[in-house]
This record gives structure tokens, sequence and C-alpha cells, in this order.
């Protein structure tokens, strides 16, 4: 895993590992990515990425990007992080049932514990062994 890469989620039989590249505080998604990280046709996503807006959800303007990709006749949209966690709440599949418990297993202990470490993050980001050591002269 690269140092800007995060595990977004990964099914228990390790099916769909999805690793995304972070982008400040967020991830993008397109449509296509949904459809293979929730296993449902593009159609459901389509369906919902609308209703989540319609609904007031979320504000279409901070979780929608059009980004330019390789042999795309026109630009494609990306939706942020929120965008994703929201139609993953919404989706009936498998892997949308497992992406609810992994993202409710996060909220939980982050809930109990007022914190969440991304170990394989952590690990990634680390730029020595020493990362967490601090040398201070200590009085006597």
């Amino acid at each position: 895993m690269k140092k800007s890469e995060i595990i977004l989620f990964e099914t228990k039989d390790k099916e769909v590992t999805l690793s995304v590249p972070m982008d400040g505080d967020t991830v993008w998604l397109s449509q296509a990515q949904m459809t293979e990280l929730f296993n449902v046709d593009r159609t459901v996503i389509t369906r919902h990425v609308n209703n989540i807006f319609k609904e007031k959800e979320l504000i279409r303007e901070s979780n929608v990007q059009k980004m330019h990709i390789a042999n795309a006749d026109r630009p494609v949209q990306f939706y942020a992080l929120d965008v994703i966690i929201s139609v993953g709440y919404r989706v009936k599949s498998k892997w949308g049932i497992e992406f609810r418990q992994w993202t409710s297993k996060i909220l939980k202990q982050y809930m109990i514990d007022g914190y969440v470490i991304n170990d394989k993050r952590l690990l990634a980001l680390q730029p020595s062994p020493n990362f967490f050591c601090v040398k201070r002269d200590m009085p006597q």
C-alpha cells in the first residue's frame, strides 16, 4: 500500500479489496467502482445516489467531482466518502451487508474508545521504525 492510499473495505472472503488514494480528508469513487464494491447493478447505485441528494441527506456540490479519465468520451463523476457510506447503508447485497458491518464496527470502536487506528495506513505512513519514539532530556 502506498503512503497516499487507504484500504477502504475488504470482504471477508477477500474477493473485494478496495484500496483507493486519499485526497485530503476523503476518497473518491465512481459509480462503476461502487458497483464493484457493493456487487450490484449500476442502476441501483444511480438510484441511491440520486435519492441521497434528492432527500437532502448530503449536498451534491461538496460531494461530487467530475474528472477526465483516459478512454472516456466525457468527464466521469466521482463521489466523496460520505456518499459511498450512504450508498453502502442503502444497498441490499451480501457485500453491502459486510460493508455495513465493517463501518458499524469502526463507528462503535470510535464511540467507545474515542478514536480508531488504521494500522495498515499507519504502518504505510511511518518514515522509520522509531516513528513514535520521542527523545527528550529528562530533568534529574
